[in-house]
Parts: structure tokens; sequence; C-alpha cells
């Protein structure tokens, strides 16, 4: 290991992050069979990738897939709360820059940011838009050299559609998170089981009979509630949206406003994407006991502060769960410091969605190494070819077959003469 090329929390964790990672390969062959036509075409040779994601075992096997297609890669943590030691430890022995340790301090996310964006990578691959945003902050001229960059989560390709909006954007940007491939699956299933398991080993609470509240039914929270009503809760939806609100309801689920909602809920999970979801207000009014969670990216939907302004005295109670006493003696309990729960409390996805999430990315990579230099400065889909080429590999690995249209059905489809 070379200490200047990474920062990491503890070295000598690697062998057991190597067994992490195998672990994840054996249960991501799509992404598997993308490394190996990677390391025999080599289509990312002499490039480097700048990358700002979750740091986990799945992450891994995307950075090694990567660097299998000839790819230098210098990787920072998206979150102060995501990353495994002992995968960050792996990598570090491998010989990737990375900068990730969890419990980083504000100011240490920072640094760990700077020293990838001063790796000059040709192209980025963010989740949440901050190393993107970083860039175009403190590093504007880097943005020039950048040939285009991906990004994996809701949060971050709404911060990036309004950098382009204002004309900030200043390199083009693949929205990965908006590939059906990957949304369809990776916010719901992954998101649905990934934050039920932050829940459950935190608390360790049975989930059936407890009313749960679920603030936002994105694809996100589509996946919660649904995931939350098969362990036999009674799940509760907010919403701000009518026609999301109308399809909840439609779905089978109690629709109210979130000031009703904090009444007689048990468990709130925000996934909206956006701030102060759940305030004083809404605090002022749940019973005791109630257990605050947040799904979305940015630690933003709880408004932490004010449930600290709030309360007369706090502990932590288990790992991860901190208790808050009101002055009128009622408990809150907030969940991986209102972070996200699926990776501050558990391990997030699993590595059977992750690995249609990261082969979108690994095969845009090589889409921006071929033609970066050509895209639009504003956000783009990912290239239907792309999107559709990772669900076909995901039916293969599952050893599932589907039909193709005939020659008749093809020209019915594409003909308007034929009728009744």
């Amino acid at each position: 290991m070379n200490p200047t090329r990474y920062r990491v929390k503890d070295e000598r964790l690697y062998e057991e992050g190597l067994k992490s990672v195998g672990w994840a390969e054996g249960h991501m062959p799509v992404l598997m069979s993308v490394r190996r036509d990677f390391e025999e075409r080599r289509p990312l040779k002499n490039l480097m990738v700048g990358a700002c994601l979750h740091v986990t075992k799945e992450t891994a096997v995307l950075v090694r897939t990567l660097t299998g297609g000839g790819a230098e890669v210098a990787l920072c943590g998206s979150n102060p709360l995501s990353t495994q030691d002992d995968v960050a430890a792996a990598l570090a022995n491998e010989g990737v820059q990375v900068y990730a340790w969890r419990g980083e301090s504000i100011e240490e996310y920072y640094w760990c940011l700077e020293r990838v964006a001063e790796a000059r990578p040709d192209i980025t691959l963010d989740d949440g838009a901050d190393l993107v945003n970083l860039i175009h902050s403190r590093y504007p001229g880097l943005a020039d050299r950048v040939l285009a960059g991906t990004e994996e989560t809701t949060s971050g390709v709404v911060r990036l559609r309004a950098m382009a909006e204002s004309g900030a954007l200043k390199y083009p940007i693949i929205a990965v998170n908006d590939a059906y491939s990957k949304y369809l699956f990776d916010n719901r299933y992954g998101t649905g089981q990934s934050t039920i398991d932050g829940i459950l080993r935190s608390t360790a609470l049975l989930l059936a009979g407890k009313n749960f509240v679920v603030c936002g039914y994105g694809w996100c929270g589509r996946g919660i509630a649904a995931r939350a009503r098969g362990m036999g809760s009674n799940v509760i939806v907010t919403e701000v949206d009518p026609l999301r609100a109308l399809e909840a309801a439609m779905d089978g689920f109690s629709v109210m406003p979130i000031q009703r909602a904090a009444e007689i809920g048990d468990i709130f999970v925000t996934a909206t994407g956006d701030v102060g979801v759940i305030t004083g207000r809404e605090i002022e009014k749940m019973r005791d006991g109630a257990i605050l969670a947040n799904a979305g990216h940015f630690n933003v939907e709880v408004k932490v502060e004010e449930l600290e302004s709030m309360a007369k005295s706090k502990r932590t109670v288990r790992p991860n769960v901190k208790e808050y006493t009101l002055g009128d003696g009622r408990r809150i309990y907030l969940l991986a410091e209102g972070r996200l729960v699926n990776l501050g409390a558990a391990e997030g996805h699993p590595c059977e969605v992750m690995m249609m999430s990261f082969a979108n990315q690994a095969l845009c990579a090589e889409y921006i190494a071929e033609k970066g230099r050509l895209l639009e400065r504003k956000v783009h889909r990912v290239p239907e070819e792309i999107d559709r080429r990772v669900a076909m590999m995901a039916l293969e690995s599952m050893g599932i077959e589907i039909d193709t249209l005939t020659g008749e059905q093809e020209k019915y489809l594409k003909s308007w003469k034929i009728g009744t």
C-alpha cells in the first residue's frame, strides 16, 4: 500500500473487505459479465475516473470493473456514514485512490471530495452531485477537461437539472438514475428492502400492527410502502403530488396530510428528496416512542436541529438509535442521525439490485469515453440500447427467456394502414 494515495480508517481490515467484495461478486453476474468484456477490450484505458459513491462491497465490484477496463479510479464516499471500512481498506490494498471512512465530519467529507477532484478526472461518477458541485464551485478549471459524468440518485439529478437550466453546468451528465433498469428496480426494490433492513437492524422491533408513515410516493416511497405492508404494518402515505397521492390510495394505502399522520404514526420514513418534510410542528404532535428515519440521499428531510432544540435531554440507546426526551416526557427516536437509514444502519441495497445500477454506470462510462466530447452540456438519459442491454443481461442471469416479435408483428406495429 502507498499511504499517500489513500486514507481509510484501518488498512488492516483489507482481508475482511476482500471477503465481502468476493461475496458481492458472486451475486452480481451482470456486472461481472461487463467486467470480463472490459478486461478484453480495455475501453477506459488511460482515463481517470473520479467517483463519489457509497463505498460498499457492491461499489468495489464496480471499481474493479472500471480498473479492469483500463481506468484509474479515485474514490470518496458520498455520505459520511455509508462507508464500509473493510471495503475501503480492500480497495486501498488494490491500489485504488480511496479516501473514505465511516463517521467523517463535514470537514473531513469535503477533504475527501477535494482529493478526488485533485486527481483530475476525465469522467465523474456521482451519487448526490457533491463531486460535480465541488468541481464547479472550487475547481472550475477542471470542468473543461471532464468529458462527461454520470449521476446515480434522484436527489443528484434534481440538483444537476437545476444547474443545467440555470446555465451553470459545464459538462454533460448522464442520469443513470433515470434508466428504467435502474429506478424501477434499485429505487423500488432496493430502497424498499434496504430501508426496512436498516430499521429492523437498528431497532429490532416488530413492524406488524404498527402505523408506518411513508412521506413521499415516488419509486423509493412505493418500494418502502410495499415492503412495510408485507411486514404487516398499517401503511400511511403523505404526498404533495395529487397523481402520486391518488396512486397510493388506489394501491390500498391510507393517504393523509403529514400533520394528521403525525398524530397516529409509530414509525416515520421520509423519501421525498426535499427539505423539511418532518419539522418541529410534526414532532410536537407525535406519540411517545415515535421513530424517525430518512431514506432520502441528504439529511435534510428531518429537521434534526429542531428536534435538538425541543429536547431536554438526549442519549444513544442502541447503535444508530438516538433517544430525544422532550419537555413533556415524550421520547422520540432518530435513526442514523437522520441520514439515509439503509446505509447508515445497514449495508445498503442488495447485490442483485446494484448489479443493474452499476452495470449502467460502467457502460455509460464506456459511452462517455467514446462520445463524451460530442454531448451537449445538459442532463441526458441513459442511451436506450444500454438500458435494454442491462435488462436483457439481468434476465439471462436469472435463466429467464422472453419472446421476440415476429416479422408480421413488427410490420403491424410500424403500419398505420392496418385496421379493423
